[in-house]
């Protein structure tokens, strides 16, 4: 993939939108998987030219077989290749010496087997390459076009014509594909193209991207992505979907070893770091989904809604219990649940006073029942708040019988007012039969229907966070002078980064003992001493420091200490000298790193130190060219955030002064692509208005 090239627009449209259509692999007995694909083009009323391929039947079907795809007319647009991996490589060959302009591949047994497996795959892609004939698979189920009308899948389905731009779904799993676009159909949601990428050997989900982002019938993206073989384009891709208002939704498999290497057997790649893509993809506008449930309310929610639910969420319910569950969950999921104010809570106090308080969420009571005029009465204030993006409508729905008595007045409230302000319907009754007419009629409304208030609210959650989140275009960075390769000692280290607007305390590098007592001299005891060589990576596991040195004795003893301790546990090392670095004040130790990803780029981690980073894994990343106050934000979001005060009769810590020193770093990695890691740990942060020190600092070069 990383040769391939990438396809034209119109290359695709020959793959995906095709006039004429070949079919390898159709049998006249049942079952087969051409068969399939020649019932689902059969039964969509495919107009083009269909053209069969059988090695030794002259017909099937009542239609006229070649007996390879060498013998096809020239110029086909897009052929199947519905058979086992031994012929595909034969097949494709024949493919491109009749100028075909894509090729969908089914069969398993290439990269994600084994060696001859790559070697098969690595030669389709040399094809596609020499060729530019576009290759989908192989290890796929291949495309299911329902805007134009074109099923080249062996997954059976029926038309689904389009009201209005769709939903599509790129997915790396064929059976993933197959379950997410079946569940969007079965929730009554238009799907313009279903994609299944499989091992892309010579197109991947970045190239369908980039083509669902200038199509048409397209409104939302959804991506099933086990490893994305380009990163960087990806996000590029991805800022462009969200500029022009057109959302990616995505699930990535592998936030832990054994599901990395499940996607690695799956689809004969690398999965590369979750949290860095998951960072990165999400400043760039992407809604990254954990479960396949989320991933499905999300695409309903933004394909669905007639204004799009951003925002705090007010409720309307009809029960006390109901609303203490849905504030505790609204906590744990941090969901702002604006309280009424104003004119709104005075018009919510007049509906029944001292029965319905003004709150959110709005407990009705059984009041509704008995006057169903109540539910249009209370949802119109409701509407009236501006720090709502959306209305949350919790009903009780436990019958048939009640479903009758509520709906009719709830369906004439949602045509009222679905255009003013995003809806959701929430049931609370799960399981409970009230007829698929009525949830038909909400969802032909414009209004998601949830068959439980807690996933509605999780969507709600998901998609408010979101919507806040920025998609800035960082400003380009000058480039810097290459550093030399490997690990560059502390003192290295430092001058680099202070060079780069990163503060450091002062320092000296000392030859000798005396050049040390000079330079402790000036820069003021208490001092530290520090063994520098650039195979001393971790020169304190060594005893390669020695801290708090109050007087040139004690400085004598600590240099003869940390010579005598690299000498017994780091033989032949030698020295580039001893850092003499003046003792900074007492503080809260931080840890600030960062690390430039070969596949999605340069990314921050911010944490507190010591015990919070190792044992809690109390760490955030952020983008590198996340603004000073994104930083900050990030560090409030720790689990361990407290202790950066005021705490404990403790000031509160200088975070703004961490927010500058992070994106100094920030610019520093952007502007060395050369670099792989920065390691500044400990970063000691003093009181407020006082600053921050990096007490240590690494930089490695690859």
């Amino acid at each position: 993939m990383e040769q391939q090239v990438r396809p034209a627009r119109r290359l695709l449209d020959r793959l995906l939108r095709p006039r004429s259509v070949a079919i390898v692999g159709v049998s006249s007995k049942p079952g087969s998987l051409g068969g399939d694909v020649l019932d689902n083009l059969e039964r969509f009323g495919f107009a083009g030219d269909i053209h069969l391929v059988h090695a030794r039947e002259a017909e099937v079907r009542g239609r006229r077989c070649v007996r390879s795809t060498a013998d096809l007319p020239e110029g086909v647009d897009c052929v199947v290749l519905a058979i086992p991996a031994a012929g595909v490589l034969e097949a494709v060959r024949g493919c491109a010496s009749r100028k075909v302009g894509g090729v969908i591949i089914f069969a398993a047994g290439f990269a994600e087997q084994d060696a001859d497996g790559r070697a098969a795959q690595a030669e389709l892609a040399a094809i596609s390459r020499a060729t530019g004939m576009v290759i989908e698979g192989p290890n796929c189920l291949g495309t299911l076009n329902y805007a134009d009308g074109i099923p080249l899948s062996f997954s059976a389905t029926e038309p689904h014509p389009l009201a209005g731009p769709g939903i599509a779904v790129v997915s790396q799993s064929g059976i993933m594909a197959a379950g997410v676009r079946a569940a969007l159909h079965g929730r009554g949601l238009d799907v313009s193209l279903s994609v299944s990428t499989g091992n892309e050997a010579a197109s991947g989900v970045e190239d369908y991207v980039e083509y669902l982002v200038d199509h048409d019938e397209t409104r939302v993206i959804v991506l099933v992505v086990e490893h994305f073989r380009q990163g960087r384009r990806f996000l590029d891709l991805a800022r462009r979907a969200h500029a022009a208002g057109k959302p990616i939704v995505l699930l990535h498999p592998g936030k832990s070893g054994p599901a990395r290497e499940a996607a690695r057997t799956h689809t004969g790649a690398m999965a590369g770091d979750h949290a860095v893509m998951r960072t990165l993809a999400e400043a760039a506008g992407v809604l990254v989904a954990d479960t396949l449930e989320e991933l499905i309310d999300l695409s309903e929610c933004l394909q669905r809604c007639r204004q799009r639910p951003f925002g705090g969420v007010s409720v309307l319910g009809e029960s006390g219990a109901l609303r203490a569950l849905i504030l505790d969950y609204c906590e744990e999921i941090s969901l702002v649940l604006p309280q009424p104010e104003g004119q709104v809570a005075q018009a919510l106090a007049s509906l029944a006073p001292g029965l319905i308080l003004p709150v959110n969420p709005l407990d009705l009571t059984a009041q509704a029942l008995v006057d169903p005029s109540l539910y249009a009465r209370a949802l119109a204030p409701l509407l009236e708040d501006p720090r709502s993006g959306a209305v949350l409508l919790a009903i009780s729905l436990t019958s048939p019988g009640m479903a009758k008595r509520k709906m009719p007045p709830l369906l004439d409230l949602i045509r009222t007012f679905a255009d003013r302000r995003a809806l959701i319907f929430a049931m609370l009754g799960d399981d409970a039969g009230i007829g698929d007419a009525y949830i038909d009629a909400v969802r032909a409304l414009g209004v998601p229907f949830f068959r439980s208030p807690e996933r509605a609210l999780r969507a709600l959650a998901r998609l408010s966070a979101w919507a806040a989140r920025p998609v800035r275009e960082s400003a380009p960075v000058p480039a810097g002078e290459p550093l030399p390769l490997g690990v560059m000692p502390e003192y290295a280290s430092k001058s680099v980064l202070e060079a780069a607007g990163v503060p450091m305390p002062p320092r000296i590098l000392a030859p000798t003992v005396e050049a040390a007592g000079a330079a402790a001299e000036s820069l003021g005891y208490p001092v530290a001493l520090k063994a520098q060589a650039p195979g001393l990576p971790h020169k304190s596991d060594v005893g390669g420091v020695v801290l708090n040195l109050r007087d040139p004795a004690a400085l004598a003893e600590g240099w003869e200490k940390l010579n005598a301790n690299i000498a017994a546990a780091a033989p032949g090392i030698a020295l580039d000298g001893v850092l003499v670095e003046r003792m900074a004040s007492a503080g809260t130790e931080l840890i600030l790193g960062a690390r430039n990803d070969p596949d999605w780029g340069p990314v921050l981690a911010v944490g507190l130190g010591g015990v919070f980073a190792e044992a809690l894994g109390d760490v955030r990343l952020v983008p590198a060219d996340a603004e000073p106050a994104d930083i900050v934000l990030a560090l409030r979001q720790l689990k361990s955030a407290k202790v950066l005060g005021p705490f404990r009769g403790a000031a509160a810590r200088d975070v703004t002064a961490v927010g500058r020193i992070a994106a100094a770093l920030g610019a520093f990695m952007r502007a060395h692509p050369e670099v792989a890691e920065v390691d500044i740990n400990p970063l000691m942060v003093f009181a407020e208005g006082e600053g921050a020190l990096p007490l240590d600092a690494l930089i490695v070069v690859r």
